[in-house]
């Protein structure tokens, strides 16, 4: 049976990335060995007379790249994603899924998905390690409500992704992950997300589609349009992915705008159901991976609001452009929204005017003393003449004498 190719690269050229490559966020470094299995890919959207996804057969033995760029394993020490809850508006999630048991809730026929796509995921995001794989979510504990978003091939509309994001709101949804972009639909999407920020919870989107769609005239890639919902609707956590080597996939829509980057080509996850891997690539995956470390900082730290953790992750990122994902840092990295004030010196003490008292006294006690000393002096001179005149008043000391 031949196996499905990538829409962006062939399975064994991706495989070979995913399985082999080992990527530090900061640095690169050589390519570890490692045994690899070709995996079928994940679609988005299934072909018009396509049979549904089917389990795949083929299991990836070794860690993907993704989990050493991302850090996960230090990551998990702090946090795994316990008592939060992430929607995920997309194709469904199947729940025989032996990674995701006993974590997956549905609203509606959420709960079956023929394409696999919103399987892929909730994988990403909240798939646990399974023995004998390296494969694993974000946040593996974390449990998942499974919102369509598409009809049951895959296709979006802007209604569909809307009503997805109110029902994962309402079904107590704290991260919203929506694995679409739309080139239409401002006013409805940008309402359902304003609801989900009245409720204090983030959507996370891609930034663009996955790929775009061949010109009928041209049969080639359409340009891409300058914005797309619900990624650039206030409050939403926008992503664009990369891959193993630290560049995107050369069909890879060429626009601007996202707030955050983080691994998206050539990344592994579950199916639809059973144990087996699959192979997918996009900017719809790498939102993902930010909805599953949006998982985490909620997980570690519940009394964050929606705006905080948007705020966390992006500020603790890698410096890019766009800041590349580092959950680590955003589990750890203490941010404050308080600004330090400028060191103002204690005003200075201005003692009470001196009582002119203690002054009147001394001069009081100053006048007495010169006094005194006068008297002495006046005394020292009066005294002595006084005595050698026999104390005669003066002029009468030459009568007295001639007399005698």
């Amino acid at each position: 049976m031949r196996r499905a190719r990538s829409h962006r690269r062939t399975v064994a050229r991706a495989v070979a990335a995913a399985l082999l490559t080992t990527v530090p966020l900061a640095a690169h470094t050589p390519p570890a060995t490692a045994d690899s299995v070709e995996l079928p890919a994940v679609p988005a959207v299934l072909a018009p007379g396509k049979p549904c996804t089917e389990a795949s057969g083929e299991t990836a033995r070794d860690a993907p790249w993704t989990r050493q760029a991302l850090g996960l394993s230090r990551s998990w020490q702090l946090a795994d994603g316990h008592g939060v809850t992430v929607g995920v508006v997309d194709t469904g999630v199947g729940t025989d899924i032996p990674a995701l048991s006993g974590r997956v809730s549905a609203v509606g026929g959420a709960r079956t998905d023929c394409v696999g796509r919103g399987s892929f995921a909730a994988g990403l995001i909240a798939a646990a390690p399974g023995k004998g794989s390296g494969v694993a979510g974000v946040a593996p504990a974390a449990r998942i409500l499974a919102v369509r978003g598409t009809d049951t091939r895959g296709n979006p509309t802007a209604e569909r992704l809307g009503a997805g994001i109110r029902a994962a709101v309402d079904g107590g949804a704290k991260v919203v992950y929506v694995g679409r972009a739309v080139p239409t639909g401002k006013a409805v999407l940008t309402a359902a997300v304003a609801y989900a920020t009245r409720h204090d919870a983030l959507v996370v989107a891609p930034f663009a589609p996955d790929a775009m769609p061949d010109d009928p005239q041209t049969h080639e890639p359409a340009e891409p349009a300058p914005w797309y919902w619900p990624a650039a609707a206030p409050g939403v956590l926008s992503v664009m992915d990369y891959g193993p080597d630290g560049t995107r996939p050369e069909n890879a829509p060429e626009t601007t705008g996202a707030d955050l980057a983080a691994p998206g080509d050539a990344v592994v996850s579950v199916g639809p159901s059973g144990s087996g891997h699959f192979i997918g690539s996009g900017s719809s995956l790498a939102a993902a991976n930010v909805a599953g470390a949006a998982a985490l900082v909620r997980s570690r730290h519940p009394r964050m609001s929606a705006a905080q953790v948007s705020r966390q992750l992006i500020t603790a990122a890698y410096p890019a452009v766009p800041p590349r994902l580092d959950p680590y840092a955003a589990v750890t990295t203490v941010l404050t929204d308080r600004q330090g004030a400028t060191p103002r010196p204690a005003p200075a003490k201005v003692p009470p005017a001196a009582s002119p008292r203690p002054l009147y006294r001394a001069l009081l006690i100053s006048r007495a003393g010169g006094g005194a000393v006068l008297l002495v002096a006046a005394a020292a001179v009066v005294i002595p003449r006084g005595r050698a005149r026999g104390w005669r008043p003066a002029g009468q000391e030459d009568g007295a004498a001639s007399g005698s």
